[in-house]
């Protein structure tokens, strides 16, 4: 994530990273039931400090349980930002694909970029195809082959999927 920011960052698009209310009370582990709506509050203080600090178009996004709870956020405030960059997003509990995690899909109205690897335990390829299609925005997939949930691969694309995921962005977001 970090390279991912720093290459952002070099390309002039300005980045705040930041950890979600449940991260910094507790440093590991998974989010606790009952933090949801205190971390995407969390994530609307963020985007309007970002209004603040930066003119232009905001964008928001996260990893995992940070995209999901970024992608609810906007489902109920579309217009806070122009776009998702979701990574790694927990389609369903690993080995339990009845147990979806899109009932807000259908209420997204902002562009949104999914970036999944094909060995993700939260969700296929497939699955994720199928279920995007829940979303009446505008979306775009992109799958690494042979990444997991974390999004590593190997180290020759290691160095270029900055790079990539930055001309993912740049055309999705950029070219409309």
């Amino acid at each position: 994530m970090v390279s991912l920011a720093e290459a952002f960052a070099e390309a002039g698009i300005f980045v705040l990273r930041c950890d979600l209310p449940y991260r910094q009370r507790s440093p590991h582990g998974p989010p606790k039931p009952g933090n949801a709506e205190g971390d995407r509050e969390g994530l609307r203080n963020a985007v309007l400090a970002m209004r603040d600090l930066a003119h232009g178009r905001v964008f928001l996004g996260g990893h995992s349980y940070g995209g999901r709870q970024s992608s609810m956020l906007v489902a109920s405030a579309p217009d806070l930002v122009e776009g998702l960059l979701l990574l790694s997003y927990p389609l369903h509990p690993p080995r339990k694909p009845q147990q979806l995690r899109t009932q807000h899909f259908p209420q997204l109205r902002t562009p949104a970029l999914f970036v999944q690897g094909t060995r993700d335990p939260f969700g296929s390829e497939e699955e994720l195809t199928e279920a995007v299609r829940l979303i009446p925005a505008r979306t775009s997939l992109l799958f690494l082959a042979g990444a997991g949930h974390d999004l590593k691969v190997g180290k020759s694309v290691a160095a270029t999927l900055p790079a990539q995921l930055l001309e993912r962005f740049a055309d999705f977001f950029m070219g409309v």
